[in-house]
């Protein structure tokens, strides 16, 4: 199954497997680089599925019906 058509739940649920594995210390040096690497993806997939959720989270919509973007460090008046 590629990352694209993973979701992220069960993204994070192969990944929690990964690092139980790897904690326990009980896998052969080249099983353990393999599970790494894996793991390094599964996490930069993670990763860029929560950055696409907070972008989505934090586009509001104008007064004139538009999507903008709100900044949440700034507040409600990003002109400033």
């Amino acid at each position: 199954m590629s990352n694209e058509t993973l979701r992220f739940e069960e993204a994070m649920s192969k990944l929690e497997d990964i690092v139980q594995k790897l904690e326990s210390g009980d896998v052969p040096l080249e099983d353990a680089i393999t599970l790494y690497k894996k793991g390094m993806e599964l996490s930069a997939y993670c990763h860029g599925k929560l950055q696409d959720a907070e972008e989505q989270l934090i586009t509001i919509i104008d007064k004139e019906g538009k999507p903008t973007s709100f900044n949440p460090a700034k507040g409600q008046d990003s002109d400033e």
